[in-house]
């Protein structure tokens, strides 16, 4: 597996755990705190911007020959 192939999966994972973690936060956790709340924010706004970065990088290393 290259490094640039790697670097795909590894986005993608990423942002399957940042939705899960969003999802947990605002859906299953027992205790809404500000804190929870907040870590909530992070990985929704995860969940967007991962997918971005991907696409930049793609689009990017998709010139670079190896």
């Amino acid at each position: 597996m290259s490094l640039r192939a790697f670097h795909i999966v590894f986005v993608t994972v990423c942002t399957l755990l940042c939705a899960f973690f969003a999802v947990w936060v605002f859906g299953f956790a027992a205790d809404r705190t500000g804190v929870i709340t907040a870590l909530g924010v992070m990985g929704a706004i995860g969940t967007l911007g991962m997918p971005i970065y991907g696409v930049y990088f793609y689009r990017k290393a998709r010139n670079i020959l190896l």
